[in-house]
């Protein structure tokens, strides 16, 4: 008997593979995570460092490589990057969206009689990197996973800073200069707090949130990932 595995690929993958999906036959039901990147990796043999490098996510979750898939499961093979469940809470608090950004308005989803201080960090996008001058940002996301991690870091500085609120909106597509591209809210009772959780929240986004960005630059583009060093989400999930 042969199975179909389905496997999703995002930001720079697609274009190196020439498909934003890859349809894979096996006689396996099941397999590891390790395994099934040495399948995909028999059908592209001259990208296998880049697919040895990147993680496969199993329904909106990281998998590392002892992980045991089923070809029922929801997968995607993700580079490193730069950052739906249940019925949704009154606001959403964690978004993923193609339009503009208003500051204001995530701001106010944090914004509580009980807490004393809100604060919100605004990400844009810069002319000037290194001396190299960009044109213009895309942002790609693995959405439905993207808003399931924005949603544990808001968990996990709920946690830490006893009960400070958080919301994030990230943007997708085409962000131009000086446009927002990312606003992180939080509050809490007390200002050290706010600054505390709102530092938190950036670099984790940084850490385990999949979402990637294209530079586009004059002469050039190139799709950038993690920016600090040595990337494996499954052992930053493990730490924490």
């Amino acid at each position: 008997m042969t199975f179909n595995w389905t496997i999703q690929l995002f930001a720079g993958l697609p274009e190196r593979l020439g498909t934003p999906t890859i349809h894979l036959q096996s006689g396996l039901e099941e397999m590891s995570a390790a395994d099934l990147k040495h399948a995909i990796i028999a059908i592209y043999p001259e990208h296998k460092a880049f697919i040895q490098s990147a993680f496969i996510a199993r329904n909106h979750s990281y998998a590392d490589d002892t992980a045991t898939l089923l070809v029922s499961d929801e997968l995607a093979l993700l580079p490193p990057v730069s950052g739906g469940e249940g019925p949704s809470p009154a606001v959403e608090r964690y978004v993923i969206t193609a339009e503009p950004i208003s500051s204001d308005e995530v701001l106010a989803k944090v914004i509580v009689p009980e807490h004393g201080a809100a604060i919100s960090f605004v990400g844009t996008t810069r002319e000037w990197t290194y001396g190299q001058r960009t044109v213009k940002l895309e942002y790609e996301a693995y959405a439905p996973m993207a808003v399931a991690t924005m949603r544990q870091i808001g968990d996990e500085i709920a946690e830490r800073w006893q009960g400070a609120i958080c919301a994030i909106s990230h943007r997708i597509g085409i962000v131009g200069i000086a446009e927002t591209s990312v606003v992180i809210a939080v509050s809490s009772p007390h200002r050290d707090s706010c600054y505390e959780a709102s530092r938190y929240a950036i670099e984790r986004l940084k850490q385990i949130v999949p979402i990637w960005k294209k530079e586009i630059w004059e002469d050039g583009s190139e799709w950038k990932g993690h920016q600090l060093g040595p990337w494996n989400p499954t052992e930053i999930l493990k730490d924490f």
